[in-house]
């Protein structure tokens, strides 16, 4: 199932409909409603999803939905459900909840969830500085990333119970509601969860028909060119969780969010483990042109279909 990220365009307009007409022109009847969202899209969106004909929809939204009205950015880990911090906890918690409504009203499947971070130093960035530089395997590589492990092993003990604070009340929510959770893959090893944890949490979650995993292509692939984790190997390893996934391409190591086809994902190699129908959610920087977009959709349904 095709559709696409208003990431690339909500931005542009004011107008809901407007917004979607400009997706439709790029050859999509479907759209996830990405953080960043503003409320005042929301009419336009309505009048859509809820018309006689019925040519478009919103298969699901990305938490935060809609973007916090006191958040002048789109800026979807502003608030975390690993924070220590009460009143943080408690307000990216009550966004959550919102969300899922969110998702209700616009007769959409699910919601894609950040899970937090660790805090602790942010090494991933300096890995990708040194893969630029040249340095990928040196020594000064080596070390940096072992430290991140060891440290990020550590975080991830005493900030995970926060994390599972949080679950306890947005998954039975999200039961009641009858909207699917994605916890998303990401692409700072500082971030929430590790690969090891993801499986560690859908096992814990294995009864809920609420939660399932989330791949988005260039989180994982921006951690696979650290040798952090085989992609192939790691989507074969969650796919039977797999609810949806996120498109879009890497340019060598870390510049992700391109257009498919611009940058190294072996799309031949990981197409062909997605499961048949889940939503594949194209999720495109602002910045790519629509006419690379329109080339890219030709040649991937040439290539995979939908």
């Amino acid at each position: 199932m095709f559709a696409f990220s208003t990431c690339w365009n909500s931005y542009r307009h004011t107008d809901g409909v407007e917004m979607i007409s400009e997706i439709m022109l790029l050859g999509f009847n479907a759209m996830e409603i990405s953080h960043g969202a503003r409320v005042t899209l929301f009419p336009g969106i309505l009048r859509i999803v809820n018309g006689k004909r019925q040519t478009f929809r919103v298969v699901g939204v990305h938490n935060f939905c809609p973007s916090p009205v006191e958040v002048f950015m789109d800026a979807p880990d502003v608030y975390q459900i690993s924070a220590k911090r009460e009143e943080e906890f408690r307000r990216a918690v009550k966004l959550t909840l919102d969300s899922i409504d969110t998702a209700v009203q616009m007769k959409a499947g699910y919601v894609v969830l950040h899970l937090g971070g660790t805090p602790i130093k942010p090494r991933t960035q300096t890995l990708e500085k040194l893969v630029k530089a040249g340095a990928l395997n040196s020594r000064d590589f080596v070390r940096e990333k072992l430290a991140l492990v060891r440290a990020r092993e550590d975080a991830g003990r005493k900030a995970l119970p926060r994390v599972r604070e949080a679950l306890a009340t947005i998954v039975p929510y999200a039961e009641e509601k009858g909207i699917k959770l994605g916890f998303e893959s990401r692409s700072h090893f500082e971030q929430i969860p590790t690969e090891r944890e993801m499986l560690g949490l859908l096992d814990e979650f294995k009864e809920s028909p609420a939660v399932g995993y989330w791949h988005d292509f260039g989180h994982v692939q921006r951690k696979a060119n650290l040798g952090l984790l085989d992609h192939e190997q790691w989507l074969s390893a969650a796919k039977d969780r797999l609810i949806g996934c996120h498109l879009h391409d890497v340019v060598w190591p870390d510049r992700d969010h391109h257009v498919p086809f611009h940058g190294s994902i072996d799309y031949d190699r990981l197409v062909p483990l997605l499961p048949p129908q889940i939503p594949v959610v194209w999720e495109i920087n602002p910045r790519r042109r629509s006419t690379h977009i329109k080339e890219s959709v030709v040649a991937w349904r040439e290539r995979f279909g939908e």
